[in-house]
């Protein structure tokens, strides 16, 4: 595995790990259960997470497949890619950002069942990635709303990030619930 690929996966394991762990910490019984008016539910939250993952897995899979059929070359590179994007300010929580309509969670789902897609969609991301195993992916460039022109191992690292972001949320959760 290219070092760059594997400080990916290895960043998402660890994000994923926490987040595991922060679930964990809200008594199961009060997973989907909204904490308070206008916010989320662990499920919700998971929910969400599964919507982003799954939207930016099919953005790597469409683009690596797309740069495979043109030829792209393969990594020349070997420097950590980790910090190329601003990780605390997409973990930030003292900045309210309010998700666009196409990535809020329906309420459709409870959490065990949200964790279970999660899980999936974490499975496919990794099947993306491992298909451009090898490849230049820091050539490989799509617009950000946010963040701007970034490339495929920053997409990735994103999902991470933006993990981070919302296993603070659920640990806020488990600390209003035991309150």
């Amino acid at each position: 595995m290219h070092p760059r690929i594997e400080e990916v996966v290895n960043y998402l394991d660890q994000t994923r790990a926490d987040l595991s762990t922060a679930v964990d910490s809200v008594d199961a019984a009060r997973r989907d259960e909204r904490p308070g008016e206008n916010q989320w539910s662990v499920a919700e939250i998971l929910e969400h997470l599964n919507i982003i993952e799954t939207r930016i897995t099919q953005l790597l899979s469409g683009t690596i497949d797309a740069a495979k059929a043109a030829g792209l070359g393969p990594e020349e590179e070997t420097a950590s890619v980790l910090n190329s994007i601003d990780r605390s300010r997409i973990g930030d929580r003292s900045q309210k950002v309010t998700a666009p309509e196409m990535v809020k969670p329906r309420s459709e789902t409870d959490a065990a069942s949200a964790w279970l897609a999660l899980q999936q969609s974490r499975e496919r991301m990794r099947a993306a990635l491992m298909s451009g195993d090898g490849l230049a992916l820091g050539e490989l460039k799509q617009n950000h709303p946010v963040l701007g022109l970034i490339n495929m191992y920053q997409w990735s690292l994103f999902v991470g990030a933006h993990e981070a972001r919302h296993t603070q949320q659920v640990n806020e959760i488990a600390q209003q619930f035991s309150s």
